[in-house]
């Protein structure tokens, strides 16, 4: 992996948590949360490419489509895991 693939990824993936963050909405904690989300999905999604040996949207050394698929993955997951709400009897 080069330095410039790396720092794509990570410009690319923080894009995908951002605009996500837009569409959604929420305030700043979930603003980092979204972007952890996708930062997560991101790397997770270009790993499992290179394990399974699919690839298709790449850009260099970096599989771009497996790698968006699995921040997008990450990001719906984690956005609907993340509605649940704790209620405490009391």
């Amino acid at each position: 992996m080069t330095i410039p693939a790396l720092l794509f990824g990570i410009v690319l993936s923080s894009i995908y948590g951002t605009v996500f963050h837009f569409w959604k909405g929420g305030n700043m904690k979930k603003l980092l949360f979204f972007l952890a989300l996708a930062w997560v999905g991101f790397w997770a999604g270009h790993a499992a490419g290179w394990l399974l040996d699919w690839s298709f949207a790449a850009v260099g050394p970096l599989n771009t489509g497996m790698a968006t698929l699995g921040s997008a993955i990450f990001l719906f997951a984690g956005e609907w895991l993340g509605r649940v709400e704790i209620v405490r009897k009391g």
